[in-house]
């Protein structure tokens, strides 16, 4: 009788001790998170640190393990994960959520932005969080929208004005806008993969590409296309996005912790963003490239239709409206 009360006893102090560690281990959360940017790359070292922060503040009950360099395929691949529950997190430009939600090629239309000025109150204001709220239909949230300079095209071959890329055979970003901006320029949109680039453009398979100065040295395409055209025809952000369901699954104080941490990564990023656009420029020139500035005002004229088609869109024409407005505030 004394051992089974002694057996009753130590069951009534280990009990409750088991159901608290299994609460405790319910509770702990690691959320995937996978992109296809080097670790190196600005945006990466500003996912690195939300994570850590993360950690730190959820004391290890909410983790980010980041899975990079395209590990889980490219930006279309890992939204679609999301889609399908096989992913948590990721990030991807503007135009490549442009197929999942229609709204976001505003970033693809030419010349909408004054200077970046203009581009950070429309990403980080009013008309940043209305674009940021379509995306819930699509299964996915933003929690995160990071700068990415502007966008320019390089080749190998000087480009001064839209009659100098007649007939070359450009890399994009494959969207309807992008493709019809190329073609109305006068080149033939090429689109291949990222990681393609460089043999493409050594081999001869295309003529040129456009990106920011960053991708531009450290994707080493300065080596096959010496000539960057400051055309500077679009500022396209990446944005961090998470599952819908998964946000949906946190608690409030994890959704705080991760709120918080990614809107600290923002401005970190900013910050290396402009060091690492000065310093690739430099290192650029260190290595032979040659940067053209242009009259932009020849390409916004050839890239008129694109205008008068995004009219024909109330929902697009409205974005845009709104954008060119704020720019006069």
């Amino acid at each position: 009788m004394k051992l089974n009360k002694l057996r009753l006893s130590s069951l009534c102090v280990v009990l409750p001790l088991l159901m608290t560690s299994t609460n405790v281990l319910a509770a702990k959360v690691t959320l995937k998170l996978a992109h296809n940017l080097d670790q190196s790359h600005v945006v990466h070292q500003a996912l690195a640190a939300m994570a850590k922060e993360v950690q730190e503040k959820s004391n290890g009950d909410l983790k980010i393990r980041i899975y990079p360099s395209g590990q889980m395929g490219g930006p279309r691949e890992t939204i679609e994960l999301i889609q399908n529950d096989a992913l948590d997190m990721t990030k991807a430009s503007a135009s490549e959520m442009e197929s999942f939600v229609k709204e976001f090629s505003v970033f693809s239309c030419p010349y909408l932005f004054d200077d970046e000025d203009h581009f950070k109150k429309v990403l980080f204001g009013d008309i940043g969080k209305a674009l940021a709220d379509k995306t819930k239909n699509s299964g996915f949230n933003i929690i995160a929208s990071y700068v990415a300079g502007t966008r320019s095209f390089y080749a190998k071959k000087p480009i001064y004005s839209p009659a100098d890329m007649k007939g070359l055979k450009i890399r994009v970003v494959s969207t309807p806008t992008t493709n019809r901006m190329i073609e109305l320029l006068g080149g033939s949109p090429a689109p291949i993969p990222f990681g393609e680039v460089y043999t493409a453009l050594q081999q001869g398979v295309i003529d040129g590409a456009e990106n920011n100065i960053p991708s531009y040295y450290q994707t080493r395409h300065v080596e096959v296309a010496k000539y960057y055209v400051e055309d500077q025809h679009t500022s396209v952000p990446d944005y961090l996005i998470i599952s819908s369901k998964v946000w949906d699954k946190l608690n409030d104080n994890q959704k705080k912790i991760l709120q918080d941490a990614a809107k600290n990564s923002e401005t970190y990023q900013q910050k290396l963003w402009d060091e690492e656009t000065a310093r690739s420029r430099a290192e650029a020139e260190k290595v032979g490239a040659t940067f053209i500035k242009v009259d932009k005002q020849p390409f916004r004229d050839a890239l008129q239709p694109l205008y008068t088609e995004f009219a024909k869109n109330p929902a697009l024409a409205k974005f845009i409206d709104a954008i060119k407005t704020q720019g006069k505030q």
